[in-house]
């Protein structure tokens, strides 16, 4: 399942969303009061402020002999900073810190746009240790884009990828949905979550008429990660991404996406 290719940027790539998320132990602070130190740290990259509060998952606890109680959890404030033009969001909560790009276009741009907003958090908050660790990637391959409207899935995508799709004899149009969903453990500690089939795009209310084929992947390292760590995790998780996204796509998708050297 893991290429051994050169790594590469794609002038086309089709990275819809990348997503580094850090969780950690409750800090209640985080909740309590307005993380205004935070924001004046990062404020000149990112500029614009927005808060929403969000209703957690009901706790289930269950005492043998009895039915399961559920309780319902207090809403959680989630604090949003965004670059001006909205393409980069780091959202901050009692339980977590991510960054999220909607314009991707290399390893070491999103490393250096997360660098600045952890090592604040880190120097604000002082976690104890981080308990999970994840890298996710959403592409959303358009033939359109591509100029590969003429070629089935099957020649785009890496047989094991796409199930039924790689059946010569069944026409893609008959498929009313065809998807896969995985979870598996990889080397180094780290897990893989992977979903893959056609779907669409929506973008805020608007739902593209084009299908896609979606590769997500959701890689993770879990247990006591050291915040000094941070980084060297971050690197773990990305060398699994690449070489999973090479083993996803064949030569012609690779060549339609045009690689450049790093």
């Amino acid at each position: 399942m893991f290429a051994n290719e050169p790594r590469c940027i794609y002038a086309k790539n089709q990275i819809l969303e990348a997503v580094c998320q850090f969780r950690f132990p409750a800090i209640l602070q985080i909740e309590t009061s307005v993380p205004a130190d935070f924001q004046e740290a990062i404020r000149q990259t990112f500029p614009r402020y927005e808060t929403r509060k969000e209703q957690p998952a009901p706790k289930v606890t269950a005492t043998p002999g009895q039915p399961p109680k559920v309780e319902q959890q207090q809403p959680i404030t989630n604090h949003a900073f965004l670059t001006a033009d909205g393409a980069w969001r780091v959202n901050l909560t009692q339980g977590f810190i991510a960054l999220t790009s909607t314009r991707y276009t290399r390893w070491e741009e999103f490393a250096r746009m997360l660098d600045q907003p952890l090592a604040h958090f880190i120097r604000i908050y002082k976690p104890a240790y981080f308990d999970r660790v994840g890298l996710r990637y959403v592409n959303a391959f358009s033939r359109k884009e591509l100029d590969l409207e003429e070629r089935p899935w099957r020649e785009l995508i890496e047989e094991k990828y796409v199930g039924l799709l790689a059946d010569e004899l069944i026409p893609e149009g008959s498929f009313a949905r065809c998807t896969q969903d995985a979870e598996l453990s990889l080397p180094g500690g780290c897990r893989l979550k992977l979903h893959t089939g056609p779907g669409v795009v929506r973008r805020g209310n608007q739902t593209e008429q084009e299908t896609r084929f979606m590769l997500d992947t959701d890689f993770s390292m879990s247990g006591n990660v050291q915040t000094s760590m941070s980084a060297a995790a971050m690197n773990t998780l990305h060398t699994h991404a690449d070489s999973v996204f090479r083993d996803a796509i064949t030569d012609v998708l690779h060549d339609a996406m045009e690689p450049q050297g790093v």
